[in-house]
């Protein structure tokens, strides 16, 4: 940022924003830069806050409309902040079939909160997904990159409390 942008901004020149402008400064003026960028944004803040979409408008010469069509059309990107883990309960057919909603209602009961939201201690956040690819082991829920199969209501609790500590 230069040094207006940077007394103007709401977050001063902190790290994560020197490095949001080392990455833009990287990819002006390159054909198709938004994805990247969005992508090591995303990877810099957990997730696209509105003034870091508005300065990639700006310095990639884009409109907002743009930048944010193409953060809220990928599932990858997310504009709301993340907990710690996504905890992600599977709802693809064997999943479903083998008890995934009432998994998924375990989770929601016990974290007080719904699919697509964070719990408040910013420790979890709720996502459904299509398929994980391990429909042998249905109904499956991954945290990170655990993977948990077979699992019953029961067992929710349980495995949530292994990463709380």
């Amino acid at each position: 940022m230069t040094a207006s942008s940077c007394r103007a901004s709401a977050h001063g020149c902190d790290g994560k924003y020197r490095k949001l402008e080392e990455i833009l400064q990287e990819y002006k003026g390159v054909p198709g830069a938004l994805i990247p960028v969005l992508h090591q944004a995303q990877l810099l803040f957990g997730y696209l806050p509105h003034d870091v979409q508005v300065r990639i408008a700006e310095e990639l010469d884009l409109p907002l409309s743009e930048v944010y069509g193409v953060s809220s059309f990928y599932s990858f990107f997310s504009l709301k902040p993340r907990g710690k883990y996504t905890v992600s309960v599977c709802m693809g057919t064997a999943c479903y079939v083998k008890g995934a909603p009432a998994l998924l209602e375990k989770i929601r009961e016990t974290l007080q909160i719904e699919d697509g939201e964070t719990t408040e201690d910013g420790l979890f956040t709720l996502d459904t997904t299509r398929c994980v690819g391990a429909c042998g082991l249905a109904p499956v829920l991954t945290i990170g990159d655990d993977v948990y199969g077979r699992l019953t209501p029961e067992k929710v609790p349980e495995i949530l409390e292994r990463y709380r500590q």
